[in-house]
Parts: structure tokens; C-alpha cells; sequence
């Protein structure tokens, strides 16, 4: 047995969902399952939450999350305490919500405190004395922390400041650089929410980032050393559909595989007004394979579009091995760069280690045009013209030796900076660490 710290997980279940949930298991995938302890909110933890590499989580319910008046009245309540997760699918307790609550708070009023900065301030978490006994009892040495909102940050601050134990705080999005400026009920949450971060990331012991351009800004920004941790990949688990020849389908297939919505819907709609175009004029038969949870109405507008749900995590080296392009696309509107623009797609090293070319399709800014402009593992399109991506689609499609040698260098630039076991032996190693020094 190694000699491994017991680490508390804060504010992030396993799943194979989420990008915080994928990375989270592949970082974790080879720790001692009764060295790991997860707490998170009751909204974090569904049927998709997975206990094959931790079982031992409790859920923050009414007991910890706290409303002020009178918004007390309306909300849910949620069971709180110590929940078993088993391999297959969760236990938890089903919560107590009237249907017309449910309404009530998903139409109306959860817009309301996003849209007037009242979400920043409404409840809070705190340590009820069942969750102490449960802490006290894992007796964590490390605390590694995500944060999604400002809730989820103060609370990273009273669990660190009760355990006294060093944090970890891993950031996935700039979204504290997205909180809307100006006042709102007098206060600047942008200014307050800048204050708050900052006072997480001075009581981390180690400050971790999801892409290199996120660590080179944060230390400008913040002062303090980011050390960037993408999503690591199984090699042997992704090479079972590895591509092996860069020959074109007899119906040519690009894949988009992940959540639309915002910061990608609109530029999934150019690609599809590109394929249909390419298929029109040069007589060919592309299918713009959409693979996301959600079909959005629009896609039945273009008869090239093909929507699939999501997969079986177990069947997605077969599907994107045997598409002909990848795609990977952001919006290009200023919001969608402002809150992504630090962030790298969790399958981008998915798709890298297929060896199935990739196209990219994003506004210069962004993190994942820097990675790929540094190791050539990408086709890249940053401007914002149906005619660049048409004509970057036509290089692609039309040239196998360009196809095969953006496969292959995807392949090796994989193998050298997201191979699981090397990127979790030096997270092992950072971890152990912060014990070592404590000590």
C-alpha cells in the first residue's frame, strides 16, 4: 500500500459528465479508495455521480446550506449527512420539492438572483455539528478544492480554517473575471467576488490551473505560481480506436462530442451552414455529427446535422476514431471569450490521443488556439467568416497526408503531456508533498 494522504474533495463529485467531474477521476483514478472523501452540494450530486474511485461522500443539505429571510421559506430541502456511493449509481436520498416550488424557483426566481447578483448573497454553507463528526472522523490530511460560485468559495475558506489542514485549489474557468461589474443592491460583486478568491487562493497551500495560458495570467494577476493540470487520459483505454488509416469515409464524418449551449451553439451553426454549402457545391455527402445531452431546435434546420446523445464513456474511443474530422468550437462573442478564454475543453486530450484530425474553430484569445499553435496537433481557424472555415474544411478533406500528419503529432503531443500515469505520478508527488512539509 502507498503511502498516500487522505485528501477531502471539495465541491466536485466523480462523474464522466462534467469537465470538473472527468478531471477529477482521472487525476484520483489511482489513489487508495479509503484515502478519498468528497463534500459537495445536494445540486452536484445525480444519477451520473460515480463511486468506482470513491464511495465515501456527504451530501450539504438543508443542515448546512443556509437562506436568509424570507427566501428560507422557499427553499428546498435537501437531505444532509453521509451518503454511499456505489459503482453503479448513486444512493442519495431523494429531495423533499413541491412541483410548484420547483416552478417557482427554476423559472422565476433562480433567474432573478443570477440576473440582479442576489445568488452572491442569499444563503451561505455552514459546518452543522454532523458534518464536523463526518470530518473529524476521515481525519483528512489535504483539502482539494474546485469552485464553481461564490458560495462554493466561502466554504472552501470554513473548511480550511476548521481542519487546519493545507488546500489545493484547482480552477477550471475564469468565471470570477465574468461576475458582471457595477453595483447591485450597493455592492460591487465583481470587486467583492475578486476579494474572496483571493483570499481562497491565500490560504491554498498549492494553486493549480486548468491550461498553461491560465497559469501564466494567474500569476500576473494574483502573484501566486499556478501549476496547470489538464485532463489526463488513459493511453491504452483511448488507443482501442485509435485511427489507424487517414483515408476519407465513403460519407465523410465530423464529430462534434460534448454540451451546447453557451459559448458553442453559434459556431456549431457555421460549421453546419459550411458542411451544407461543401456538399452542395462539390457534390459530396458530410454529416456534421452533433454527439451532446441536449438537441437544440435548430439542428433540424440543416439536413446535415445528425444529433446522438451521449455515449457510454467506454464506447467513445471507437466513435471518435472513426469520425473523419473532430471539431472543436467557441463562440466568438465577447462573453464567450471573456469566460472561457483561460479555459481547455476536458476532451481536447480525448480527441488528441484518437489521433483523429481535429479542427479547431475559436476566437484567437483562447487557451486551446495557444495550445495548438505551439504543438501543431490542430487545424485552427480564429476568424469569424464561413468562408475561412470552408476553405480550412476543403485543406482538410482534400489532403491526406495534412490529415495523417495533424493525427500523428495529436498522438505524440498526447502521449508526452497527458499520459495518465506520468501527469498523476507528479500530482502524487505535489500532493505528497504539502504532508511531507507540514510535517
Amino acid at each position: 500500500m502507498r503511502d498516500l494522504p487522505r485528501v477531502l474533495i471539495l465541491n466536485q463529485p466523480f462523474n464522466s459528465q462534467s469537465g470538473g467531474g472527468i478531471t477529477l477521476s482521472n487525476l484520483f483514478s489511482d489513489w487508495d479508495r479509503d484515502k478519498l472523501a468528497v463534500l459537495c452540494p445536494s445540486y452536484l450530486i445525480n444519477d451520473g455521480t460515480e463511486g468506482h474511485i470513491c464511495q465515501n461522500y456527504y451530501q450539504l443539505g438543508s443542515k448546512e446550506h443556509k437562506w436568509l429571510f424570507p427566501f428560507n421559506f422557499i427553499a428546498k430541502k435537501h437531505y444532509s449527512g453521509p451518503l454511499l456511493i456505489s459503482r453503479e449509481k448513486s444512493l442519495r436520498p431523494n429531495a423533499k420539492s413541491a412541483s410548484l416550488r420547483k416552478r417557482l424557483l427554476s423559472d422565476y426566481l433562480n433567474p432573478m438572483f443570477r440576473a440582479t447578483g442576489m445568488a452572491h448573497w442569499i444563503s451561505r454553507y455552514e459546518l452543522s455539528d454532523e458534518l464536523k463528526n463526518w470530518l473529524n472522523a476521515f481525519n483528512a490530511d489535504i483539502i482539494y478544492a474546485q469552485a464553481q460560485r461564490r458560495e462554493n468559495l466561502l466554504f472552501c475558506l470554513v473548511v480550511q480554517k476548521y481542519l487546519n489542514k493545507p488546500m489545493v485549489f484547482h480552477m477550471m474557468d475564469d468565471w470570477v473575471a465574468w461576475v458582471p461589474k457595477g453595483k447591485i443592491f450597493g455592492v460591487d460583486w465583481s470587486r467583492q467576488i475578486d476579494i474572496d478568491f483571493r483570499e481562497v487562493l491565500k490560504a491554498s497551500s498549492l494553486h493549480l490551473s486548468i491550461s498553461d495560458l491560465m497559469a501564466k495570467e494567474y500569476q500576473e494577476r494574483y502573484g501566486y505560481r499556478f501549476i496547470p493540470f489538464h485532463n489526463p487520459i488513459d493511453v491504452d483505454f483511448w488507443r482501442r480506436g485509435q485511427r489507424q488509416s487517414y483515408e476519407l469515409s465513403e460519407v465523410p464524418e465530423i464529430l462534434y462530442a460534448g454540451r451546447v449551449g453557451l459559448g458553442i451553439s453559434e459556431s456549431l451553426k457555421i460549421m453546419a451552414r459550411a458542411i451544407t454549402s461543401l456538399n452542395k457545391d462539390l457534390g459530396l455527402r458530410i454529416r456534421f455529427v452533433i454527439q451532446s445531452g441536449d438537441k437544440e431546435h435548430w439542428m433540424d434546420e440543416y439536413e446535415v446535422v445528425q444529433h446522438r446523445s451521449f455515449v457510454e464513456y467506454s464506447e467513445l474511443p471507437s466513435r471518435f476514431g472513426t469520425a473523419d474530422i473532430l471539431f472543436l468550437p467557441y463562440e466568438f462573442a465577447k462573453e464567450a471569450i471573456q469566460f472561457f478564454k483561460y479555459s481547455m475543453p476536458t476532451k481536447a486530450s480525448e480527441y488528441m490521443v484518437c489521433g483523429t484530425p481535429i479542427l479547431i474553430f475559436s476566437p484567437e484569445e483562447m487557451a486551446i488556439v495557444s495550445y495548438a499553435r505551439v504543438y501543431g496537433w490542430a487545424k485552427v481557424v480564429t476568424e469569424n467568416s464561413l468562408d475561412s472555415l470552408i476553405n480550412a474544411l476543403k485543406e482538410l478533406l482534400g489532403d491526406t497526408e495534412i490529415r495523417q500528419s495533424i493525427g500523428t503529432k495529436a498522438i505524440s503531443v498526447a502521449a508526452e503531456r497527458h499520459d495518465g500515469f506520468l501527469v498523476r505520478t507528479e500530482f502524487m508527488r505535489l500532493l505528497g508533498g504539502l504532508v511531507n512539509s507540514d510535517n
